[in-house]
């Protein structure tokens, strides 16, 4: 288990992609949270299992029915400590 940041890259701002890939994690019961970056990214954090890093990979780069996905960038952060029992977005 690790603590990941994501940073997803394309039209993923005003287009459901938070509420889409929210709801999809917290059916699969993982922890952190989605945001808005000022740049126009979306920024994850979430503790991913490593049998479950490819479903978690595959939820992020399928987004909602109106985004698209061009990249997804990723680094493990485990020093950081995230007080959370599931998954949320923050606004």
């Amino acid at each position: 288990m690790e603590w990941y940041r994501f940073i997803i890259f394309g039209k993923v701002q005003g287009v459901f992609y938070r509420k889409s890939v929210s709801q999809a994690f917290m059916k699969k019961q993982f922890k952190g949270y989605i945001q808005n970056v000022s740049d126009g990214t979306v920024e994850v954090v979430a503790e991913v299992f490593d049998d479950d890093f490819d479903t978690f990979m595959n939820i992020l780069k399928e987004g909602s029915l109106l985004s698209t996905v061009d990249d997804v960038s990723y680094e493990i952060i485990n020093d950081a400590e995230f007080n959370t029992d599931g998954f949320e977005i923050r606004y």
